[in-house]
């Protein structure tokens, strides 16, 4: 379900019908209409964010009240000609996908059907008469991006080169840059002019909405000595474009700039800006770095979608006995609690989610970041400014004095950080912050190195939580194969859980073959794989003796801990993920 929800208003008699149908229970719906009333969401959302039912499912069922039909798009196949009659402006916009004609009727899937504003405004548009279909939300957009897709971002790039009127001389000269130039600066109007060029627009314009479709969360732009390369991080991985000539680089450089409000004329230090882009009725913010190297300026562009972001804790991937350590903690009155991992692992993710599920009108809830990465309604969000001297340490301090109940620190780095933080806990604060560590016990080492004192560290953490993120395999091109189970012995996999999984004998994991709805990679989305260490009596003794980390980490697996490779492994078997994952992600992860 997207951020707007289940458009369909989906009455009490409605949900009365469900019951009557055993789709629901009389308990389920009373639940779902309290919390109707309170927050005015509309009764198929919450029904189907609680999962008592499938949005399939609801789909089916209204298909039978008002007699339209249901289909699953996902089965289908669109001729061209088809797709054509409705623009892919108008399809984002209403979320829908033209599917089949006969004679002037056009048959339409739509996530509403009953809107007859859209009924008619398409009806004006096409010049057809319009038959709607129920189809599920999900589907209809991966139809869009699929069908609408078809002409590629090279021969889109292709197209806009061709049509360019920037002549051959101009656009080298953007790129040719003495030292004597690069000293003094180019002329901001002439940089301006060259960045506002229309083929330039055009060129970072598909960059940046070629990105977002692919579901990128970073866009790569590095110059070559005689070429430029443009690569997206998608799920994890960096994936080549298609790219301009190097004559070019220079010019989208500028253009980048002007959208972010940086110095244009800048060419020999590092900048940082951001701005936000309105992209199918959807708020984006791009963050924006870039870093002057020996061909020319690279640029790193990360992408922030809080459309999708996932604020509820069931959605993030945590097995079963770590969600009950970590909502658990959530509880505490005070302590500190810690989400360890490497830059891109869903740190900020997990963050916001906790602190979603904290938050209420109830508690006083401030953050200070390094920036702010998603805007949270009821929650006071305080963006880092080292140049006036708004460090994380002097947030922190000052929140002190704001009567906080809960804070939330983006990350620790040094001692003045954290010896504050410990402080806030001790003074009845529930605490929350990053640290950049392999795994949960390696946190506990890397407070030790910044000079805090093991006793003040035991009285105050509560809970450690290493976190990396693992492909997960494409649902459309899904696939089971044979395995031998002394592959997952000799990474340490137990018999026993090997024993539960096995079918007459055989052992069988799952991997993508490679389709168009995963570029062929085999991988849509990723999941989190979690390591969860609670602080109990035996941790902290462990901490008051300065043991090391292989120690405790061995401890909290007697306790057991799930470790980072076991919910790895956990998450093949269950058919998540491939065994490649696990190995990529947890190589480190090893006894």
């Amino acid at each position: 379900m997207s951020e707007k929800g289940f458009q369909i208003n989906i009455s009490k008699r409605l949900g009365e019908m469900l019951v009557n149908s055993s789709l629901l229970t009389t308990q389920q719906l009373n639940e779902c209409l309290e919390v109707q009333k309170s927050n005015g969401i509309k009764l198929g959302q919450i029904l189907i964010e609680k999962k008592y039912i499938t949005e399939k499912q609801l789909l089916e069922f209204l298909s039978r009240q008002f007699s339209i039909e249901f289909v699953e798009i996902s089965r289908l196949e669109i001729p061209p000609e088809i797709v054509s009659i409705v623009t892919e402006n108008i399809a984002r916009r209403y979320n829908l996908m033209a599917i089949s004609k006969k004679d002037n009727i056009l048959n339409v899937a739509m996530e509403d059907p009953l809107n007859i504003v859209i009924l008619d405004d398409l009806k004006m548009m096409t010049g057809y008469d319009i038959k709607p279909v129920f189809a599920i939300e999900r589907e209809i957009i991966e139809a869009i991006d699929k069908y609408y897709g078809t002409k590629s971002s090279k021969e889109a790039l292709d197209e806009i080169l061709q049509k360019s009127n920037m002549a051959e001389g101009e656009a080298s000269a953007v790129d040719v840059v003495s030292d004597e130039e690069k000293d003094k600066g180019d002329d901001i109007i002439s940089l301006e002019e060259k960045g506002e060029a229309a083929p330039i627009v055009k060129m970072v314009n598909l960059i940046i909405s070629s990105a977002i479709k692919s579901h990128a969360s970073d866009i790569h732009i590095e110059p070559g000595y005689k070429n430029t390369r443009i690569r997206f991080r998608i799920d994890g991985v960096l994936h080549p474009q298609p790219s301009p000539p190097k004559k070019f680089h220079n010019a989208i450089v500028s253009r980048i700039k002007i959208m972010a409000t940086l110095d244009i004329s800048e060419r020999r230090v590092p900048q940082d800006g951001r701005t936000k882009l309105r992209i199918d009725d959807k708020e984006i913010d791009l963050r924006i770095s870039i870093l002057p190297c020996g061909p020319g300026e690279k640029i790193c562009m990360r992408i922030l979608d809080s459309s999708g972001l996932k604020l509820k804790l069931d959605d993030l991937g945590f097995e079963p006995e770590n969600l009950a350590i970590f909502s658990k903690c959530l509880k505490a009155p005070h302590g500190i609690n810690l989400i360890t991992g490497p830059t891109g692992s869903g740190k900020s993710t997990t963050l916001y989610s906790a602190l979603a599920t904290l938050n209420g009108p109830d508690v006083n809830i401030s953050t200070v970041e390094d920036p702010i990465e998603y805007n949270l309604e009821g929650i006071n969000q305080v963006g880092v400014n080292n140049e006036v001297g708004l460090t994380f340490a002097a947030g922190l301090r000052s929140f002190l004095r704001q009567d906080p109940d809960i804070i939330m620190v983006g990350e620790i780095r040094d001692f003045e950080t954290m010896s504050i933080a410990i402080n806030a806990a001790m003074t009845g604060h529930l605490v929350f912050s990053t640290l950049h560590t392999n795994d949960a016990s390696g946190a506990i080492t890397r407070i030790g190195m910044m000079g805090i004192e093991p006793f003040l560290t035991s009285s105050t953490l509560l809970m450690v939580v290493a976190q990396r993120l693992v492909r997960s395999i494409c649902k459309k091109c899904k696939e089971t194969y044979e395995v031998k189970p002394e592959l997952l012995t000799s990474m340490g996999v137990s018999r026993a859980l090997i024993e539960q999984n096995m079918k007459d004998g055989k052992l069988q994991l799952y991997r993508g073959r490679g389709c168009e709805a995963c570029a062929k990679t085999g991988y849509k989305g990723r999941a989190g794989i979690h390591e969860i260490l609670e602080v109990n009596d035996a941790i902290r003794a462990l901490i008051i003796d300065k043991v090391p980390s292989s120690k405790i980490k061995e401890a909290g697996k007697k306790n057991g801990m799930v470790t980072l490779r076991d919910s790895a492994v956990r998450k093949t078997l269950a058919g998540m993920t491939t065994i490649e994952e696990v190995i990529r992600v947890t190589g480190s992860d090893v006894d």
